[in-house]
């Protein structure tokens, strides 16, 4: 099979690493063939905090991966997100070079260059360029200006820039790994390839995904994305409030969490009680269902709010004709398809990949939306794939994986 036709995914989560391979199928439909995980301890809020940590986890996802698929992995597309994350809209203006007026494929790429001509921090780094409409003499909502006749191209682009030393220590995670950076990849960009269809990117959607330390929105209208932003809040925080108001250690929040945490509390009479590990060797208590659920429905009403009042500040926020879409590991808790369409007065669903075949079972889940839709994203080819040692393996890296199977 041509390399053209498997794709890797790589979300380096602060919960878990997840690497998802993607084949093309019969009649282009896209499946699935190997899906790998491993708890991540290295990254918080998105930032890579342990090295070395991080390559471990990388290493352990993509070779679960890799042994389901029965294909051996050079390079994937990698997710990026945090708080470092900045995005803007841009517009660059030229005139059609040709006597005859035709645009062309330069034409287009000198109209890009020209609205990415902006000054932006040494610190920071351009990840994205992305096109949202071209304007010919005038004439805006132009998808495509490649063949078309003007004097005047004008475009729009949405421009998505992050920390240099943020981005440079993913790569360097995955080069020590022993594989190489087809691109980094913003996390909702990815992920909108794998829950999103083409009426919800046409018609108006906001793509909320919570996860483990940070919230990343985006917004995608007319068929492009409008907006992205990433809040510095996420799953993490309700668990860190689970431990403090119950007391109980964080291991401990984090399975009465999953087992037990719902986004809107319910009617007292009808809770139940929970035994809680007490601290530092206290003792085990019982404490009502009802405490539980007005520690985590404060946490997640804040969380929803304040992805509410990102999208409020947009050009975009009375233009979601589909509604919200949520996805990552939060959005499988109880009540927050509820409480989230109480906050945004929209219509909300839980987005999980779709429209795959192969090993879907293993991935219809929201917290394998981000490894499934970069797999995706780079089966359509990316859009700027650029980094150095593409598609190769390190020699150092090969020794580190080599040296992880006997140490």
């Amino acid at each position: 099979m041509l390399a053209k036709d498997i794709s890797t995914g790589l979300d380096i989560g602060t919960a878990k690493v997840c690497a998802v391979i993607v084949e093309r199928g019969e009649q282009d439909v896209p499946r699935v063939i190997g899906v790998g995980t491993s708890p991540s301890r290295g990254m918080r809020k998105g930032i890579v905090v342990d090295l070395d940590k991080t390559v471990r986890a990388v290493v352990d996802a993509v070779e679960q991966a890799e042994q389901m698929a029965g294909v051996e992995v050079d390079s994937m597309y990698v997710g990026i997100a945090g708080d470092h994350i900045r995005s803007f809209n841009s517009r660059g203006v030229i005139a059609v070079s040709r006597p005859d007026r035709e645009i062309t494929e330069r034409d287009v790429g000198r109209v890009v260059d020209a609205a990415k001509a902006v000054a932006i921090p040494m610190d920071r780094e351009i990840l994205h360029v992305l096109p949202q409409e071209f304007v010919v003499d005038g004439q805006d909502g132009i998808q495509v200006a490649l063949g078309m006749t003007g004097v005047r191209l004008e475009v729009e682009v949405h421009i998505i820039t992050a920390a240099s030393s943020a981005a440079q220590n993913v790569i360097k995670s995955v080069e020590r790994a022993g594989f190489g950076v087809e691109e980094l990849v913003l996390q909702p960009l990815g992920i909108s390839s794998a829950v999103l269809d083409s009426d919800e990117r046409e018609l108006g959607v906001g793509l909320v995904d919570i996860g483990e330390g940070t919230t990343d929105v985006a917004i995608f209208r007319d068929g492009c994305i409008r907006h992205s932003s990433v809040l510095a809040l996420g799953g993490g925080n309700v668990t860190n409030d689970i431990a403090i108001g119950l007391r109980t250690p964080l291991s401990k929040a984090e399975e009465i969490k999953i087992s037990y945490a719902q986004a809107l509390a319910t009617e007292p009479a009808a809770r139940g009680s929970i035994q809680v590990q007490g601290l530092g060797g206290r003792k085990d208590r019982s404490v009502s269902e009802a405490q539980l659920g007005t520690i985590v429905e404060a946490r997640m009403e804040e969380l929803l709010a304040l992805a509410c009042r990102e999208i409020a500040k947009t050009d975009y926020a009375d233009l979601l004709g589909t509604g919200i879409v949520l996805t990552g590991g939060t959005a499988l808790m109880d009540g927050i398809v509820e409480l989230a369409e109480r906050i945004f007065a929209l219509p909300v669903k839980v987005g999980i990949p779709c429209h795959i075949g192969g090993l879907e079972e293993n991935v219809r889940d929201p917290r394998y939306a981000a490894g499934t839709g970069l797999a995706l994203y780079g089966l359509d080819g990316g859009v700027q794939a650029k980094r150095n040692g593409k598609g190769h393996r390190s020699a150092v890296g090969r020794l580190r994986r080599w040296a992880g199977a006997f140490f």
